[in-house]
């Protein structure tokens, strides 16, 4: 019986462990599609105040 119940909570720990990366991948997808948003509507000369060019949004985005 015992490893039946050991076997049961690896699963458990497994599934929960899929959905933790599952959530992390998601948070860091709309984290970079908003950060991509706002810069993004920022107006040429904003971007130029900040040091930043149109062609720096992807790679600012993506955190490179």
């Amino acid at each position: 019986m015992s490893t039946i119940e050991t076997n049961r909570s690896v699963a458990v720990g497994g599934v929960g462990t899929v959905v933790a990366h599952v959530s992390a991948l998601f948070a860091s997808w709309r984290d970079t599609r908003v950060t991509r948003r706002e810069l993004g509507r920022l107006s040429d000369r904003e971007l130029d105040d900040i040091g930043l060019c149109r062609g720096d949004i992807e790679r600012i985005a993506r955190g490179f």
